[in-house]
């Protein structure tokens, strides 16, 4: 993974509504959950939400798939493990601490 990517990830996770959106995506697994669904736990409007998730999307920790008339959001898992590992890879490499386990 390049700076950028991960800045882009790290930036989008660092809003806390972004992130109590994720959380809950994590949460549901790969199943994912209506967009509906989210919109109720976390009590936002439908345009907020839609705002948050785009910036989600196009930092590919969120993917959409439509099940009918149902939206599903589901947590880009491999885009998550490729931001921690981009945060670890190099741990401790200038001396110091063990590196973190894997």
């Amino acid at each position: 993974m390049d700076i950028d990517s991960a800045a882009k990830a790290l930036k989008e996770l660092g809003h806390p509504t972004r992130l109590a959106i994720f959380k809950q995506l994590v949460r549901s697994g790969y199943q994912g959950l209506p967009v509906g669904d989210i919109q109720q736990q976390l009590g936002i409007p439908g345009s907020t939400l839609s705002h948050h998730i785009s910036g989600l999307v196009s930092a590919g920790l969120v993917s959409q798939r439509r099940e009918g008339r149902v939206l599903f959001c589901v947590a880009g898992f491999e885009q998550l493990e490729q931001v921690m590992c981009f945060l670890q890879d190099e741990c401790c490499l200038d001396g110091g601490a063990e590196p973190l386990a894997s």
